[in-house]
């Protein structure tokens, strides 16, 4: 990692800015925003990377008021992409350290003051904060958890992050190539993809657990729009992680390309619904097409991209 991210975060007036990708939300995202505008540790920089084409008269109203007083800013991409504007929120944002976060979050009032302390505690990794999902019911996971969730009250190195509460040095980030643009759609596995590939360059990853969202889980937009994956004949939700073990190959890569479809109608659902098994082992298989075909044309970091458009 940079010299840069080791010396970003020892000045004690350092901030960061904090970068939401949205997509077709209104009223929640308003919450969000002001939720982190009212923080006693504010965000340097809101920074908006929006793919909604049209939103309600009243979001479009809000945010076009708030942009216009410099309370945050308002980057409008035509094609929805949650790596691809994440890549946009590497580029364009204004401090050194980036925050990203999901568009349906209620902050805790020390997150931004949490992140910048692990980076201080930690220089040159990854912060992964933790996040409160609402069947969490307000508690912690317990201490001996067999699988760790992203909600324990113990900070620890970890290997993987969750996309919606994780910060970065931004010029580390962009190193690496930034996020694959190949994870298309619900981009399953992407947050997967850039952590293996973070670590495997000698990178870090620390869970701070003071670094506190609680997710709202909104019921419409986001990944949402692409439906539920168990009644679905689209690969939207299959193609991410086939795509992640071909270009990776971690191990049992192959148990996931050959057992996934067969995991996939091995649920309660479809045995009480067997009729939705020819869909899924549908959206399955084109998933594993889709990916080979994502494979074959190589990855989409931050680099071939900006290379593709000069060509």
């Amino acid at each position: 990692m940079s010299a840069l991210s080791k010396s970003c975060v020892s000045s004690p007036s350092v901030t960061l800015t904090v970068a939401i990708p949205t997509y077709r939300r209104e009223r929640v995202l308003l919450e969000t925003v002001s939720y982190l505008r009212s923080l006693a540790v504010p965000p340097g920089e809101i920074l908006l990377l929006d793919q909604t084409q049209q939103h309600d008269p009243e979001t479009e109203s809000a945010l076009g008021t708030m942009a216009d007083a410099g309370a945050i800013t308002w980057v409008r991409l035509t094609i929805p992409s949650i790596p691809q504007a994440m890549n946009q929120g590497l580029v364009r944002a204004r401090h050194d350290l980036v925050l990203f976060l999901d568009d349906d979050i209620r902050p805790d009032p020390e997150l931004i003051a949490a992140h910048l302390r692990a980076h201080q505690e930690s220089p040159g990794g990854i912060v992964a904060g933790r996040v409160l999902q609402p069947w969490h019911g307000g508690k912690a996971d317990p201490a001996d958890a067999s699988r760790f969730g992203f909600n324990s009250e113990s900070s620890r190195e970890v290997d993987e992050f969750m996309g919606g509460n994780f910060s970065v040095n931004r010029h580390d980030a962009i190193a690496q190539g930034g996020f694959d643009e190949n994870f298309v759609r619900v981009a399953y596995r992407f947050e997967a993809d850039f952590a293996l590939r973070w670590r495997r360059a000698g990178g870090r990853i620390r869970y701070a657990a003071g670094a506190l969202i609680h997710h709202l889980k909104a019921s419409d937009g986001g990944t949402r729009v692409f439906g539920d994956y168990l009644r679905t004949a689209i690969p939207a939700h299959s193609v991410g992680e086939y795509y992640f073990a071909l270009v990776n190959r971690p191990s049992g890569w192959l148990r996931t390309v050959f057992g996934r479809p067969m995991r996939a109608i091995a649920t309660r659902h479809h045995l009480r619904r067997p009729w939705w098994i020819p869909s899924t082992l549908v959206a399955e298989v084109g998933g594993i097409l889709w990916a080979l075909v994502l494979m074959f044309r190589g990855r989409r970091l931050i680099s071939n991209v900006a290379d593709a458009s000069r060509n």
